[in-house]
């Protein structure tokens, strides 16, 4: 059996050790129902676990690798030692108190992938927004909130800005809307800034921006913003990423990943090219 690289985040290595766990049982024909009883558990917990939605005991593992027929001492602890990594807690840990169960899962995917590929229609990317745009946004939809929180939901979002920077750093590919660059949040100043900051980001090899302009009419992605990841592990498959209201989809079924990725291919093709974009941005910023 072949695992992860070191450096991975605990949330994709539980998508990993989870994806691991559902292969070792279908391979032996076993139910999530039996596999359930086995650890005093459910059928629930079970499609959890293999779905990497909840943290993992050792000792259900241990139990459920016994149950699947892995007797080899060393595939055993390769698999144990990835528990004790998955279980262990995010850099985002810190924040727990701002961030919604179901967006926490996205943070850790997102510092683990190797690639990351969003369509935004209503805001810049938080992966490219200056602080003061970003505390436009946030303050606009934090209604009531004190002071206080609404400077540290902007650390957070600075913080996971890092995954462009580090070693390990993900291609970023994004396609905004041109409605998202013409609504001056914040004011005038603030969105020229990020306009801006847009253009340097341009240098940077790892991002790539396109501007799907208003010329072009409709278009394959009228459903609204969503994002796909991939990640370095063979093992874990592409997930896309669609935000609500309250709470998020995540989608990793072949048909779902396909039809998203199709989408995205069409809008790159109809999207300004690099050079296009930073001619768009100008204007925009001049128009403003």
């Amino acid at each position: 059996m072949t695992f992860t690289q070191q450096g991975q985040g605990p949330t994709a290595l539980r998508i990993l050790l989870g994806t691991q766990l559902r292969k070792l049982r279908e391979e032996k024909g076993i139910t999530r129902h039996d596999a359930g009883h086995l650890i005093r558990g459910s059928e629930s917990k079970i499609s959890r676990m293999e779905l990497g939605r909840v943290s993992f005991r050792e000792r259900d593992v241990a139990d459920l690798l016994t149950l699947y027929g892995v007797a080899d001492a060393d595939a055993r602890g390769a698999i144990l030692d990835l528990v004790e990594r998955a279980n262990e807690p995010g850099w985002w840990h810190r924040f727990n108190d701002l961030l919604p169960s179901w967006f926490q899962a996205y943070v850790g995917l997102e510092e683990a992938a190797e690639r990351i590929r969003t369509y935004e229609v209503q805001f810049v990317p938080g992966l490219l927004q200056t602080k003061e745009y970003a505390r436009a946004v946030i303050t606009a939809g934090a209604v009531g909130a004190a002071p206080e929180e609404i400077s540290r939901r902007v650390d957070l979002r600075l913080e996971r800005q890092r995954v462009l920077e580090g070693q390990r750093r993900p291609t970023f590919w994004a396609v905004i809307d041109e409605a998202a660059l013409r609504r001056p949040i914040g004011g005038i100043d603030v969105m020229r800034g990020q306009i801006q900051h847009l253009i340097e980001l341009m240098d940077q090899p790892n991002v790539t921006i396109q501007v799907m302009p208003f010329n072009f009419g409709g278009h394959a992605a009228e459903g609204g913003a969503f994002s796909i990841l991939r990640f370095p592990d063979a093992e874990l498959p592409d997930i896309i990423y669609v935000e609500q209201l309250g709470s998020a989809l995540y989608l990793d079924k072949r048909e779902e990943v396909d039809r998203y990725s199709e989408v995205m291919e069409r809008l790159c093709a109809v999207s300004t090219t690099p050079a296009e974009t930073i001619d768009i941005l100008r204007k925009i910023a001049q128009e403003l």
